[in-house]
């Protein structure tokens, strides 16, 4: 019986420790956007879409880091509807990348084909809020 006991309270012990550090796990998901825009992360980058006044800009941040755009492009594929545009994705400095020529509104959906400093291809999808 004290086996048993002895068993079930090193068992318990383990399930506890397990439950106590899941929530660090689960820390590393979107990031809050800093721009007020809609954040989507993939290939271990946040990527935050944001209406401007002439196009979209996505600005990025790897590991909570800004991250240097200035050999990042791609281009942007955006839907409104029954109406699409594309339109080239450009280094603005810092960490962000400009379209220009596209217009964002509530529910457009954005395909974004980012490709990095290291030539590796990053698809990421949003729908603005």
């Amino acid at each position: 019986m004290k086996k048993n006991f002895s068993q079930l309270l090193a068992a318990t012990a383990i399930v506890m420790a397990s439950l106590t550090s899941a929530p660090a796990a689960m820390a590393h998901g979107a990031a809050e956007p800093a721009h007020g825009g809609v954040v989507q992360t993939a290939s271990d980058l946040s990527f935050e879409l944001v209406a401007t006044a002439d196009g979209a800009a996505i600005y990025i941040v790897d590991h909570d880091e800004d991250a240097d755009a200035s050999k990042f492009g791609g281009k942007v594929t955006v839907l409104n509807g029954t109406e699409k545009a594309e339109a080239p994705l450009k280094s603005a400095g810092g960490n962000k990348l400009e379209a220009k020529g596209v217009k964002l509104v509530k529910g457009t959906k954005v395909v974004a084909l980012i490709t990095t400093n290291s030539k590796k291809t990053v698809t990421v999808r949003f729908t603005v809020k």
